[in-house]
């Protein structure tokens, strides 16, 4: 009997599979699921959870595989949708969390941004910390100045900074600008390290945040996101197998986002 393209959760939603070999399972992540170890149970919506129930339920997609394991290998925010890998066994998410952590896999992202960028590509550097006044909230952390003051110290202000860069980590991404629309534009981006709300958090900084962002995007641009959604979504993920050292390259479909958001 075939094995079934789509992973059945228990309220019957759906989840396309895009990918699988022998060690990994990719899917096409829905948007509202957190990734969190499956012992969190705080939220109805926790992906993983809701994953490994189904496996020890016996539900057919999982018994016609013989799964026993299966484990995220990276994140996804919760409210972003696309291509997600899955490991399914211990040894193998060891294999392919060290491709990650390592910078060994290509991850492309869409996202659809307020207003109209000046240039066609650019790549942001900032460093990224998290927000001490908002738990969840991440900011960036510009370098501080050098210069001493008049009394060849520090003032006050430039001490703060230097502790703040000390606890930021450096962030890239290079992005690039696929289509533009009348208030907003459909971006490439292209994240070669892998912070929390990177993408977003850089996006915002240049002036042009994710429509649908309630974090980081304005009230205008979160009621553009018809139904309400974060316009963010991972297309691609391409790495080289480390069992077989063959090149994976998996694509989630951009159809239906772009017609959501208007392109």
């Amino acid at each position: 009997m075939a094995k079934p393209k789509h992973i059945e959760i228990g309220d019957g939603l759906l989840i396309p599979i895009l990918y699988e070999d022998r060690s990994a399972l990719a899917i096409d992540k829905p948007p509202g699921w957190l990734l969190a170890p499956d012992s969190w149970d705080k939220t109805a919506r926790n992906l993983q959870l809701a994953l490994v129930s189904s496996i020890n339920a016996g539900d057919f997609w999982a018994r016609s595989r013989n799964l026993r394991f299966l484990r995220f290998v990276h994140r996804l925010d919760g409210d972003t949708s696309g291509a997600l890998l899955l490991a399914k066994s211990p040894g193998a998410l060891q294999a392919l969390s060290r491709l990650f952590e390592t910078r060994q896999v290509e991850k492309v992202y869409w996202a659809v941004v307020e207003g109209i960028p000046k240039g066609d590509h650019w790549v942001c550097k900032l460093s990224l910390a998290p927000e001490p006044a908002a738990p969840g909230r991440m900011r960036v952390v510009r370098q501080p100045g050098a210069g001493p003051d008049h009394q060849g110290r520090r003032d006050f202000k430039s001490q703060i900074s230097n502790l703040e860069s000390q606890i930021a980590k450096p962030a890239e991404t290079h992005f690039r600008v696929l289509k533009t629309g009348r208030s907003t534009a459909l971006i490439e981006a292209r994240p070669s390290t892998g912070r929390t709300h990177q993408i977003r958090v850089h996006l915002a900084a240049t002036g042009h945040p994710v429509v649908g962002d309630v974090l980081y995007g304005s009230a205008a641009g979160r009621a553009q996101a018809e139904p309400p959604q974060i316009g963010l979504r991972a297309v691609k993920l391409a790495y080289h197998d480390p069992f077989t050292k063959r090149r994976v390259e998996i694509r989630a479909p951009t159809d239906e986002f772009t017609r959501q958001f208007g392109f």
